[in-house]
C-alpha cells in the first residue's frame, strides 16, 4: 500500500507558531510544534565572530585587479576605487593568488559550502559556549546567507556537528544580501516572541567568490574592491536572565517599489555576477529620513529617542549619505567605518561586526541596527543597550 503522507499530516498535532508584525498584531508565520507564546522581551545573550585565514592587504587586492582586469585598470580613475574604499584589508575565503584563475560555479560553490559550513560552526561553537547554553538545548535556529548555495541548508550541519536538537525549528534565508543580517535577527527575535528560549542566528557570507573573470562591469569591479568573508553567531532568549546584552524591541522591513535593478546577483555561467547601482547614495538621501523615522514610530519611539546607529557599511558613499539624510554627528557612525576599514564588505555579516564594536563602548540608552539590500530592501532593528 503506498504511503499516504497526508493522512500523516492530517494526524499530526501542529501548533501555528505566531508572531507579532511591526503593529502588534499577531500574525501566522508556520506551523511547528511548540508551547503556547508568551510575551517576551528578546536579549542577545552572546555575539560571536569569524574570519577566513587568508587576510589581503587592499594594495595587493588593488595589484591583483590589474591582472585581472587589465583593460580597465588602464584608467587610473578605475583603480581609484581601491583607494576610496578606504579599506585597509580583508579577509578571504581562500588565498588571494586563488582568485587570478578562472573559476567555474561549481568550482567556486563547492569552496563556499566547505568554508562557510566551518567558519559558521566556528562562531556558532564560541556563541554558544559565551552565552553557557548547551548546543542540545538550541530549539531554534535561523541561518542567513546570500553568496552561495547549499541543500540541505547549511544549517543542517551545524546540527549534526554542534550536536544541537534536531528538532529545532529551522529557517534559512537566501537572497537579502546585505539587508539580511538585520533581517535575520529581527526573525531570531521573532521566535523568542514566540516562546523559545534558546535561538541560534548566524550569518556567514563569502562574498570573494562571487568575482566573475569574464565580467567586466563596473560592479565586478567596485565588487572586487570591497567584498570580503566572514560569519557571525548570536544567541539569543527571554530576558531575565542576568546579565544579557541589548533588548530587541522589534524591527520594521520596507521593500522599494520597482527597484529589483538596483541591487542582486545574476546567474551566469561563471557564478554569481554582482549588480548594483551608482544611484544607492542618492536613494539612501532621499528615504532614509522618513523611512527611519516610521520604523521608530511603529513602535512609540521617536528620532529624537536614538542615541546609537548600528549601520551596514555597505560603503563610505553610503555611509555619508545616511548621516546626511540623518543630521548625524560627524562621529556618529565611526564604528561602521572602522569595521569597513578592517574588513571590508561582508554583506550580511558586517552590521553584526558594528554591534560588536558599539557594544565594546558599553552603550547606554535606545539604539536602532539598519541594513539595506537587494529588493531593493531596508531593514530596521530597535535596540536598547
Amino acid at each position: 500500500m503506498p504511503h499516504d503522507l497526508a493522512a500523516d499530516l492530517d494526524s499530526t498535532p501542529f501548533e501555528a507558531l505566531v508572531i507579532r508584525d511591526r503593529q502588534g498584531e499577531l500574525a501566522s508565520a508556520g506551523t511547528i510544534t511548540r508551547s503556547k507564546p508568551r510575551a517576551n522581551t528578546p536579549v542577545v545573550r552572546s555575539l560571536a565572530l569569524g574570519v577566513p585565514a587568508n587576510r589581503a592587504a587592499q594594495s595587493d587586492v588593488r595589484e591583483a585587479a590589474k591582472v585581472l582586469f587589465p583593460r580597465m585598470s588602464a584608467f587610473k580613475r578605475l583603480l581609484d576605487v581601491f583607494d576610496n574604499a578606504r579599506i585597509e584589508s580583508r579577509q578571504l575565503a581562500m588565498p588571494l593568488e586563488w582568485y587570478l584563475t578562472p573559476r567555474g560555479f561549481e568550482e567556486k560553490n563547492a569552496v563556499y559550502v566547505r568554508e562557510a559550513a566551518r567558519l559558521a560552526e566556528a562562531a556558532s561553537r564560541e556563541a554558544l559556549e559565551r552565552a553557557n547554553v548547551r548546543p542540545s538545548d538550541v530549539d531554534a535556529i535561523v541561518f542567513v546567507s546570500t553568496s552561495g548555495i547549499s541543500t540541505p541548508s547549511l544549517d543542517s550541519f551545524l546540527i549534526e556537528r554542534l550536536g544541537l536538537s534536531r528538532h529545532a525549528a529551522r529557517v534559512p534565508i537566501f537572497g537579502l544580501g546585505c539587508a539580511g543580517g538585520a533581517a535575520g535577527l529581527a526573525r531570531a527575535a521573532d521566535f523568542v516572541r514566540a516562546g523559545f528560549e534558546n535561538v541560534l542566528f548566524v550569518a556567514v557570507e563569502l562574498c570573494s567568490l562571487t568575482l566573475v573573470h569574464s565580467d567586466e562591469s563596473k560592479s565586478n569591479f567596485v565588487g572586487t574592491s570591497l567584498f570580503s568573508d566572514g560569519a557571525a553567531a548570536m544567541v539569543l532568549g527571554p530576558d531575565g536572565r542576568g546579565k544579557d546584552g541589548p533588548a530587541l524591541h522589534g524591527a520594521y522591513s520596507t521593500l522599494i517599489e520597482d527597484s529589483a535593478d538596483i541591487m542582486g546577483w545574476d546567474v551566469v555561467n561563471d557564478g554569481l555576477k554582482v549588480r548594483f547601482s551608482r544611484d544607492i547614495p542618492a536613494l539612501v538621501r532621499s528615504m532614509m529620513d522618513e523611512n527611519v523615522r516610521d520604523a521608530l514610530a511603529a513602535h512609540g519611539w521617536r528620532r529624537e529617542d536614538v542615541r546609537h546607529f548600528v549601520v551596514h557599511p555597505g560603503g563610505v558613499k553610503v555611509l555619508s549619505a545616511y548621516e546626511e539624510a540623518l543630521g548625524l554627528a560627524s562621529d556618529a557612525l565611526d564604528s561602521s567605518r572602522e569595521v569597513l576599514r578592517e574588513y571590508g564588505n561582508m554583506s550580511s555579516v558586517t552590521v553584526l561586526y558594528v554591534l560588536e564594536r558599539v557594544l565594546r563602548d558599553r552603550p547606554r540608552g535606545k539604539g536602532l541596527l539598519s541594513a539595506m539590500g537587494p529588493g531593493f530592501s531596508a531593514e530596521h532593528v530597535l535596540l536598547e543597550f
